[in-house]
Parts: C-alpha cells; structure tokens; sequence
C-alpha cells in the first residue's frame, strides 16, 4: 500500500467569530491510500485549539505513511488502527480519523459496500444537520435565519459568548423572531464564568433554547456537571468531552456529548463513546471542524446514532473541494455508493496547493 498526501486551502464564505477567535481559512491535509488500483481518502484539518499546524498535519502523514507499508492490505491496516498497532500512541485523534477514514473508504471500494453497513447502519443515514451563526449582529443573525428556514434548515445553532451577554440574548431573539420553526441550539465555547451562566441560562430557556453546549471554560468537568444538575436548559460536554474517559466521567451528569471524530480518533471511537453514553441519560450530539465533504463525511455515517447532529463544516466554506453528502437543504445523507461515497468536483483549481 501507498499513501500520499496533499493540502489545500479552505477558505470560509465569510469570517466565523466565536468567543475566542475568528477563523477565515484553514489548511486540509488529505491522505489518499492507494492499492490494487483503488483509491481511499481522508482529511486531516489544522486546529489552533487541538495544536495541529500544516507542518505537523504533514509531518504526521508522512510517518503514517511510513507504518503503512508493513501491511498487505487496507483490511489488515484497518484492524492494527483500531486495536493501536498501526501508529505510535503520541498520534493525535484527527490523524488516526483521517487514517482510518480513508482506509474504511478503501475497503468499501474494493468490497463496494457503503461504509455505513460497515459500522452497522443498513439504510444509508440522513440527518437535519444544525447550521451555525456565529457572533454577528442581531440583525445580521436575523437575516441569516430567515434565509437558513427558508433553505430547508430547521436546527440553527446560534454562537454566544459576546462581551456583552445582552447583545448574545438580542441575537437569540433575533434569530428565534426570523426563524419561529426551527430548533435553537446555543454555543458560547466556554466563555461564562460559572455564576454568569446560572444567570443566564434560565434567560436562555424563556427564548426556547433547546440545548447549550459548553457553557463553562474546559479543564473542569466536575463544574459542568454541577452546572448540568440545576440547568433549565440541557447542556452537552464538547471541550471537556474528548477522549472516551472523559465522556465516561460525565457520562449520566451531562445532557449530551459532543463527539467529534477528529477529537476522538475516527468513527469507532464515536461509536465506542455513544455505546458507552446509552441509556445513561446523556444523549449524543454529533459535531465537527470546519472541513470539506471529504472531513465530514465519515461522520455522517453515524449520523443515525445521535440526537443532534451538528455537520455542517462544509457548508460555511467558500469552496468545497469535494461533494457527495448534501446539506444545503438542511439535511447531510450517504449516498448507498461504496465507501464514504464522496467525490473531487474536479472544478478547476480544486486541488490548488495551500501556501
């Protein structure tokens, strides 16, 4: 086996603020695994908060690169990720995701079976997929909703976490007012000191919103239990959920999970999180990156599993390299084609190096 691997720049349609930053583009590194004439694909994208430049994107995919030439197939590659034989334990999750994404892509091609049968889904997913707003005006925000609804959306999830919590309440209204239908969910990464969110919170509720993710700075999971417990308004663990001990820590104490296939280490690990979670009384939310079709479409394989679904990096780029799982009317889906089911559109510059 062969694996190469190519970047590209991915530049959103417009800025995204949250509480503590704005991004306007991201580099993607994409590991492409070839043998027997086929081809698999996955996506690897850099993140200031997990510490993942293009340099080490790149570094890293070279020495999997490197691992797997000791294998005879993408089968046998496949089973030695999973029980943590394939690369040193140091690799970071979005690494073994983009790995095993494009080796399960791989098999799928050569068996022409949908990766979703793989992991256990007989009927390819489909899914309403929440479309972020991030920090702009109330009437800004508005104005997105209303265009959102009229798309087909009918999950928005709003970003808080302003200076001025008032202007975060103003945009919810905003956005409830523009949007009456649809389901709200509120994100203010981590920005509320804990007493401001107690504040807040029931504010929050009396709006209609559905779910909060991440009310508090992570690094204290205890506190967002505690934070959970008395909440009128149901809040999921994102930061402070990323490996499967942190989800059994809060598992029964949260109201949801964020997983995130590049924060957990690929779609088993998803699944080992949500098999854990069940019956527990903390529901999964399925999240994401900002990322091409191409990073988001393992995900969306499970997107049967989770209560919320949140995969909509795709959509806020200005150019999507790669297409095959929908979303612009509000809903991401498998296509039943083999493997993830996704393809270059072979528009002219689409495999444009990052600089």
């Amino acid at each position: 086996m062969k694996l190469t691997q190519h970047t590209v720049r991915l530049v959103l349609a417009e800025p995204l603020r949250i509480s503590r930053s704005t991004m306007t583009a991201r580099d993607a590194v994409r590991l492409t695994v070839e043998h027997d004439g086929l081809s698999g694909h996955g996506e690897a994208v850099t993140s200031v908060f997990y510490g993942l430049d293009t340099r080490t994107l790149q570094r890293l995919a070279a020495r999997t690169a490197e691992h797997l030439t000791r294998f005879d197939g993408p089968e046998t590659a496949l089973h030695a990720l999973r029980v943590g034989e394939l690369a040193p334990p140091d690799t970071p999750a979005a690494m073994t995701a983009a790995t095993e994404a494009a080796l399960l892509d791989l098999v799928g091609k050569r068996t022409a079976t949908a990766v979703h049968r793989f992991l256990g889904s007989p009927v390819p997913p489909r899914a309403a997929t929440a479309r972020t707003i991030s920090l702009v005006s109330p009437g800004r925000a508005a104005a997105q909703a209303r265009g959102l609804a009229g798309a087909g959306f009918s999950v928005i999830k709003v970003k808080a976490g302003d200076r001025d919590p008032e202007t975060d309440l103003d945009r919810v209204r905003a956005v409830r007012a523009a949007a009456p239908a649809a389901r709200l969910l509120l994100d203010p990464n981590g920005a509320w000191p804990a007493a401001l969110a107690r504040t807040l919170l029931p504010r929050f509720a009396g709006l209609g919103v559905e779910a909060v993710e991440q009310p508090l700075a992570p690094g204290d999971p205890e506190a967002l239990a505690r934070l959970a417990a008395r909440s009128p308004v149901p809040v999921i663990a994102d930061e402070d959920a990323v490996t499967y001990e942190d989800a059994r820590r809060l598992a029964g104490r949260v109201h949801g999970i964020n997983v995130k296939l590049a924060k957990c280490g690929g779609v088993h690990a998803a699944l080992r999180i949500a098999a854990l979670i069940e019956d527990s009384g903390t529901d999964l939310m399925l999240g994401c990156l900002t990322a091409s079709t191409l990073g988001i479409a393992p995900a969306v394989h499970i997107a049967d599993r989770a209560r919320w679904t949140d995969l909509d990096g795709h959509l806020l780029l200005a150019h999507d390299p790669w297409t095959g799982i929908g979303g612009t009317d509000g809903f991401v889906s498998t296509t039943g084609e083999p493997g993830l089911g996704v393809r270059p559109r072979g528009e002219a510059g689409a495999w444009s190096e990052a600089s």
